[in-house]
């Protein structure tokens, strides 16, 4: 670099620093054009300085990148805390303004930017959803390398830079993501820069690799397969020289991995270059305060100053730092950055506050999607044959995945599936199965690189799908849990563009995990997502195939929900044809009248069921009352969308009064068989007529390795179990043979289980028949 390009960038970095002090202290005198005041100070002082620095330093060299070479670039923020970074290189490039009017590039609008930084009504601390450019909350550590893998995937023209806090890189998530680059196709896909951001310190202590040797952290990133280079220094000129080189010498190995794999074919998998920066934490802040060291220790991480308004002595320190960066050279008379300094940042869509990567719904394309009709399974009879109801789904992403091959806007993240190789860049044998370097599926024992591949990929405006065992999607939970915070607040920001719904499929349940045994078997994300806002929140419980079908149908429509499906991938019985299948979904929930014996009169009784082996035992324990005391009037109700049972202002699927006293009348009992726990039924129903009179019978954290049937026993939700509350609720008087009946087969099943290590043949071939 000449000097005076470097003068140049350090001053675009200078801007940066002072507009992030700004942010985090004032709320008046944003351009310190009259000498500083307690007044001018918010009450309350929010916000982390510590990384921000070093982030913008970063941001500021990829833009001299993206102007010489014209490279495509996303920033992701694993630092999430370090928001006012970003948001004022945001502001610096144009685009925060462009988005949000009121914040003009003049004095009046970085006032605006200051006042609302961590203020009531303003914006969050943390490089969040209105921050433009971002994909990345980082406020929840660990999925930055993830999510740019993701982006990356089938986006072959972009590079996404992840930048990793060293406090980040202690995360379990961040350990396990560094494999990514084993899935990475230098043919199809992007590039991912990793960058580990060293500042030695996280909020109250140091790092790991901190504090580690530079070669002890070489050899660990060479160990993932990366070709690393180390930037280090405290004095701003030569940190400049050295970060400029390494990433032209990081760019020119990327393209020349990408041409060695498009041009000349070359298969073999490459090191990707990856960057450890080492600068002090608070770089550019006070050195000490109160005699205590401040720059280049945990002191720096949040509020150096934090006493400023009562402390006379910190005010004059922060002056004293904010006029250290010279704002008068960086801004003219209006406020606004001085041109010489605005045209070092890209334009337009280059701009990485501005590429519509970062906003991947202005890219997204939709599926060309068959009919899923022709995929349904006929059932002439209901509950008479068995399938394997997650295999005809199966044939309908394979179809998806031709269908769409020239968009290569779909993937799946999870194994075996016919048409589509698994994707693998490492070392292919002749004994391995669908196993290829361009693969669509995606398979690694990682739920949070399966998931945070999906989000990513998402985010930056394709589709996807991830299936995952039920029990194990509670490791990714949490990542479920931003992503549906990161789309509530999206919804509310029209710049945001929709983008498609992250589909989660879960199978292996906890009621068919009998062989792998209580480790097994947790239905806990159910609850997890009902915590969440009903604008993006959807739990569905298909029972059987048509229905499973139907519902994929609508979920890979859909924007900007999550989605989680629940069915297990054992054969099972078949309930519906597809024509009922498709209206039974379409109502969320409905009355079965083959399987009822109300006549559509008020009920005895009502008989309920979500999920697929809830309904088997729900419906075999309607077949029981109808043999055995057909004077009995039932009322059997199947749940495929379970927020139809909240109340409309809880949630938009949800059905009013009239509809649910039409579906479980207004004050006859209900016995409630429920795919997860308890409590969740409870909940939802909450408010509606007599809720008291719903008993709910679910998994109640009894399981073990064992049988399928004797799983449902342990949990006391079989069809005896239900048939017995069913007649306590309504009267046991009234057909006492069968109460005993029903514990006799319970004690039968205990003693045969035992001795025959199987289900019952009555239990295990039932099918309805016409009692």
């Amino acid at each position: 670099m000449t000097d005076d390009a470097l003068l140049a960038l350090d001053a675009y970095w200078r801007a940066a620093n002072y507009l992030t002090v700004g942010q985090i202290y004032l709320k008046e005198n944003a351009l310190l054009r009259e000498p500083l005041r307690p007044e001018h100070i918010k009450p309350r002082l929010l916000g982390h300085w510590g990384t921000s620095p070093g982030l913008s330093l970063i941001y500021v060299h990829l833009n001299r990148l993206i102007r010489d070479v014209g490279a495509n670039v996303i920033y992701l923020a694993g630092p999430g805390h370090g928001g006012p970074a970003l948001l004022a290189n945001a502001y610096l490039e144009g685009t925060y303004s462009e988005i949000y009017p009121a914040i003009r590039r003049d004095a009046e609008g970085m006032q605006r930017l200051f006042r609302q930084f961590s203020t009531p009504g303003g914006v969050p601390s943390h490089v969040s959803v209105p921050t433009p450019g971002s994909i990345h909350e980082g406020g929840e550590l660990g999925y930055v390398l993830v999510h740019a893998f993701g982006a990356a995937f089938d986006n072959p023209d972009l590079l996404a830079v992840a930048v990793i806090g060293d406090g980040e890189a202690e995360t379990g998530p961040l350990e396990g993501s560094w494999k990514g680059i084993h899935f990475l196709d230098p043919a199809r896909d992007g590039a991912v820069l990793p960058i580990l951001h060293l500042n030695g310190y996280k909020i109250s202590g140091p790092t790991v690799l901190g504090r580690e040797r530079d070669e002890t952290i070489g050899s660990l990133l060479r160990g993932h397969g990366y070709d690393v280079h180390f930037v280090a220094g405290d004095d701003p000129p030569s940190v400049h020289r050295d970060l400029a080189a390494t990433l032209d010498a990081c760019w020119a190995r990327i393209r020349e991995i990408q041409d060695d794999a498009r041009r000349r074919q070359v298969r073999m998998r490459a090191s990707w270059p990856a960057i450890v920066l080492r600068t002090p934490k608070g770089w550019t802040g006070p050195k000490t305060v109160d005699g205590e060291p401040v720059e280049g220790t945990f002191r720096a991480h949040q509020v150096p100053l934090a006493n400023v308004r009562q402390n006379p002595a910190h005010l004059a320190m922060l002056e004293s730092w904010m006029r250290s960066y010279r704002p008068e050279e960086l801004f003219d008379a209006s406020g606004r950055l001085v041109p010489a300094l605005a045209a070092l940042a890209p334009t337009g869509d280059r701009r990485m506050s501005a590429n519509p990567h970062a906003n991947g719904g202005k890219l997204l394309i939709d599926l060309d999607l068959p009919d899923f009709t022709e995929y349904a399974l006929p059932v002439p009879r209901p509950a008479t044959e068995h399938h394997e109801s997650t295999r005809r789904l199966g044939m309908l992403l394979r179809d998806i995945f031709r269908r769409n091959a020239r968009q290569q806007n779909f993937r799946l993240f999870c194994p075996d599936f016919e048409v589509e190789n698994r994707c693998f860049g490492g070392p292919v044998l002749d004994i391995d199965d669908h196993v290829a370097r361009d693969g669509r599926v995606m398979e690694v024992l990682s739920e949070h690189s399966c998931q945070g591949w999906l989000e990513g990929y998402l985010l930056t405006g394709r589709h996807g799908l991830f299936a995952t065992y039920e029990a194990f999607a509670m490791v990714s939970a949490s990542m479920t849990v931003q992503h549906t915070k990161w789309l509530t607040e999206s919804i509310r920001l029209p710049w945001r563009r929709p983008i498609a719904s992250l589909n989660v499929l879960l199978t292996s349940t906890c009621w068919r995990n009998d062989h792998n045994g209580f480790s097994h078997q947790g239905p806990g994300l159910i609850d997890t997502m009902l915590s969440k806002k009903g604008a993006v929140a959807r739990i569905y419980l298909p029972p059987d195939a048509n229905c499973l079908l139907s519902v994929a149908d609508h979920c890979l429509r859909s924007r900007n929900y999550v989605n989680l499906i629940v069915i297990d991938k054992q054969p099972q019985l078949q309930w519906l044809d597809i024509d009922a299948a498709r209206t039974h979904c379409g109502r969320g929930a409905s009355v079965w009248s083959w399987a009822s014996t109300d006549d559509g009169r008020d009920p005895d009784v009502v008989l309920a069921a979500a999920g697929d082996v809830p309904t088997l035992e729900t419906v075999a324990a309607a077949w029981l009352i109808r043999k055995h005391a057909p004077e009995l009037r039932v009322r059997l109700v199947n749940v495929v969308d379970l927020m139809t049972l909240f109340p409309p202002d809880v949630h938009p699927h949800g059905i009013d009064q009239q509809a649910f006293v039409d579906l479980f009348t207004a004050d006859r009992p209900v016995v409630f068989a429920f795919h997860g726990y308890q409590r969740a039924i409870h909940e939802i129903v909450h408010g509606r007529p007599a809720a008291d009179r719903f008993h709910v019978r679910g998994f109640n954290e009894e399981g073990t390795t064992t049988t399928p049937f004797d799983m449902v026993v342990l949990n006391g939700m079989s069809r005896y179990h239900l048939c017995i509350e069913a007649l306590r609720r309504v009267g046991k008087a009234r057909a006492p043979r069968l109460v005993d009946e029903c514990q006799d087969m319970l004690g039968r099943h205990q003693r045969y289980v035992r001795e025959h290590l199987e289900d019952m043949p009555e239990v295990r071939d039932w099918t309805w028949s016409e009692a």
